[in-house]
């Protein structure tokens, strides 16, 4: 009479690990070298237990949290707080012929009402730069930058 077919080895469900993040995580990183990239990412933490109790490598987190470690953002989606428009960083030239480049843009920088810019035209881009007073209330703007 034929075996039946052997199921994998099955590991007792256990609670799913907390993955390492930020400085932990890079160092942890280094120091597995040239170990695979599934278990470097297991033995950072970035697995979980499947109702089966077969280990499922969660690269995708893995990848994601390297980066954040490293500081790298690939997309605004960290910024959405789901209250209306996100910035895109495109602006639009109005019928009336103004450009405006929105609130978002304004307050990130932290302009006021009334702050002056210089405005620099280039072949197919525009530069503002802010026009600073003194203490005597002269103008002061660098004419280098471009």
């Amino acid at each position: 009479m034929p075996k039946p077919p052997r199921k994998p080895p099955t590991i007792k469900k256990l609670d799913n690990p907390t993955p390492l993040i930020g400085k932990s995580l890079l160092h942890k990183v280094k120091q597995l070298g040239n170990v695979s990239r599934r278990e470097t990412a297991k033995a950072c933490g970035y697995y979980r237990f499947a109702d089966d109790g077969q280990i499922r490598i969660n690269l995708n987190e893995f990848y994601d949290a390297l980066l954040d470690a490293k500081g790298v953002t690939l997309s605004p989606e960290g910024a959405k707080d789901g209250r209306g428009k996100t910035a895109t960083y495109k602006a639009s030239v109005q019928k009336n012929g103004q450009l405006v480049i929105g609130a978002h843009y304004t307050q990130a920088m932290g302009l006021k009402a009334g702050d002056e810019f210089e405005i620099k035209l280039g072949y197919k881009h525009i530069h503002l730069v802010k026009i600073e007073l003194d203490e005597n209330g002269d103008d002061q703007f660098d004419s280098d930058e471009e």
